[in-house]
């Protein structure tokens, strides 16, 4: 049924991204960049943030692309009262940002882009997570144990502390896992990538 008119080429080494892309039944390489700037100005807001992130990693790719590839670019941020939490710089930073998620709600903005040669078509999706009153003992438990270093946001929602401390989500679970996967499918269709 899927028929791709290019190889596609997802720019992330997120292995969340890779199993969120491979279930939607699409041929794909992973290809990473390294030393990506993923800077941005401080006026940004929310969804600009996250776009003009994965913007600019489509960009660094622009190069060395081939003229049959499609590549795509993601960036997922947690923003919390006009706040990006990213990755933590250790699990005190870790344990930092979940006591601030805990009994708010936050959103998981992630900004995506399609490259071709031809078209760079970017698009935004937002998820509104409510985290419960979750403790300290829980919270310290959840990163000594699963080591969200490597998350915006310092969790996992696929994870323990998904399980124990997310009471509500509006939008996009797949969102939240870092590849809003039923909206990229829509997008792929409509830019008539996938037939």
């Amino acid at each position: 049924m899927l028929n791709p008119k290019y190889k596609i080429v997802l720019a992330s080494g997120s292995p969340r991204r890779k199993e969120l892309l491979s279930g939607l039944g699409l041929n794909f390489e992973v290809r990473l960049m390294p030393g990506i700037d993923e800077s941005y100005p401080n006026d940004l807001t929310g969804e600009e943030i996250a776009l003009t992130i994965s913007r600019k990693k489509a960009e660094a790719y622009r190069c060395s692309m081939g003229q049959d590839e499609l590549i795509i670019t993601a960036d997922t941020i947690v923003y919390l009262d006009g706040q990006v939490m990213g990755k933590p710089n250790d699990e005190k930073d870790a344990i930092k940002m979940l006591q601030a998620l805990r009994g708010k709600t936050h959103q998981v903005i992630t900004g995506v882009t399609l490259l071709t040669t031809n078209l760079m078509h970017s698009f935004s999706t937002v998820s509104n997570v409510t985290f419960s009153n979750i403790t300290d003992e829980e919270i310290e438990y959840y990163v000594r144990k699963f080591k969200p270093l490597d998350k915006a946001g310092s969790y996992g929602i696929q994870e323990w502390i998904g399980y124990i401390g997310v009471e509500r989500i509006e939008g996009s679970y797949f969102n939240v896992m870092g590849l809003p996967v039923q909206r990229l499918y829509k997008e792929l269709k409509q830019n008539n990538i996938i037939l």
